[in-house]
């Protein structure tokens, strides 16, 4: 046995050769990308299958829903195909969160990866207990000027994994929220619009006890303050543990609404996390557990990845 299959890990390896489904559930990408992107997967040790979708463009979907969907099935049906990669964000996923094959989903286990729209997939995945990670997407961040760290950063997590009791204590936005504190439970969430809109339907994020990440794009103040809100009459903040907050981009700056939101609930908050649709965006593992850190003499937050259960 190889030594390495002996240690215990968070997140597991994406062993080298593996095959990546490219998908595109939400909205489409520039054919100019799109024939970027399986020599980029292939550079990193990894095979590549674009599902036809990705090709397709119907104004802000990649193509009709069943088109998107029958693309993800497809992928999730293939054994060879170790992990799916959305090919970006915008909009689109929730449209298929009712015609998605669940038993299919539990019999094909196989990693997800994407964030913003993604984020109504990962609450999928996570509730059946799938491994999700919140990470920069194939045609969009990946093949950006100036994202060479957020690539290396994805590709090295697949590569490697994160074994149990690593420590993450990245660089944070000074500006970030802090709130000291510690807490354990699993990492959840992702774009706070897709968080909110996804109360009251059965795809809802488990958030009792959990670590909730987020994080959002081109929300104004009074915006983050009614997401939140609607979190806080849904039950979401007081049924969480603790808070980690990614960037919030290309609105004005909220630290004032996430201080009155969030600062007052006696729970740790890790705000500033190099996560989101700012720069950097480093990937997230979500699901896995956590323990949350916040001290209280100002120092560097951190999360501890915990073995998987």
């Amino acid at each position: 046995m190889n030594a390495a299959n002996t240690l215990a890990y968070a997140f597991t390896p994406l062993p080298p050769g593996s095959l990546i489904g490219i998908v595109a559930p939400a909205g489409p990408a520039p054919p100019d990308r799109l024939a970027r992107v399986p020599a980029l997967v292939e550079r990193f040790g990894y095979r590549c299958r674009v599902y036809p979708g990705c090709t397709q463009d119907t104004g802000y979907l990649a193509g009709p829903d069943t088109v998107r969907l029958a693309d993800l099935q497809a992928a999730l049906a293939d054994d060879d195909v170790a992990a799916i990669h959305a090919l970006r964000g915008g909009y689109g996923c929730m449209r298929l969160l009712d015609g998605i094959d669940t038993a299919l989903l539990r019999a094909h286990p196989k990693l997800l990866m994407g964030y913003s729209d993604i984020t109504a997939l990962h609450a999928l995945w996570v509730r059946h207990g799938l491994p999700s990670l919140h990470a920069p997407m194939a045609a969009s961040d990946l093949l950006l000027a100036g994202r060479d760290a957020d690539r290396d950063a994805l590709f090295s997590l697949l590569q490697h994994g994160v074994q149990a009791g690593e420590v993450w204590a990245p660089a944070l936005d000074p500006a970030g929220l802090r709130v000291p504190g510690t807490a354990t439970g699993p990492l959840v969430g992702g774009n706070l619009s897709l968080v909110a809109a996804l109360l009251g339907t059965p795809w809802a994020w488990p958030v009792d006890g959990a670590i909730l990440f987020l994080e959002d794009i081109n929300e104004e103040p009074y915006r983050v303050d009614r997401l939140l809100t609607q979190l806080r009459l849904a039950g979401v903040l007081d049924a969480v543990a603790g808070f980690v907050l990614g960037s919030f981009t290309e609105g004005g700056a909220p630290e004032g609404v996430l201080q009155q939101m969030l600062g007052g609930l006696g729970k740790p908050v890790l705000g500033g996390w190099p996560a989101g649709h700012g720069t950097p965006n480093r990937p997230l593992p979500l699901g896995q557990t956590v323990r949350l850190q916040v001290p209280d003499d100002g120092s560097q937050g951190s999360l501890t990845w915990l073995a998987m259960n």
